[in-house]
């Protein structure tokens, strides 16, 4: 399935993000912007998450080609 759809990598970019990157980036020094640097991580990995899953969305919409229904049938 990750062959043919690799597009679906994007989708463990939020899994890293949260999960991943958490023991390198719980400090409370630095501050960005008087915010813990944990929280400005945690806010920006928030934010990155639909652009992953836009990303994996245009891919698999990409890949799918046009299959002759009209949108949003399959």
């Amino acid at each position: 399935m990750l062959i043919r759809r690799p597009h679906v990598l994007w989708l463990l970019v939020p899994y890293v993000l949260f999960l991943g990157a958490l023991p390198f980036v719980n400090r409370v020094e630095p501050v960005v912007f008087g915010l813990p640097f944990l929280l400005v991580w945690l806010l920006g990995a928030t934010a990155l998450t639909p652009v992953a899953v836009w990303m994996a969305w245009r891919g698999d919409r990409d890949g799918r080609g046009d299959r002759g229904g009209k949108g949003g049938e399959r």
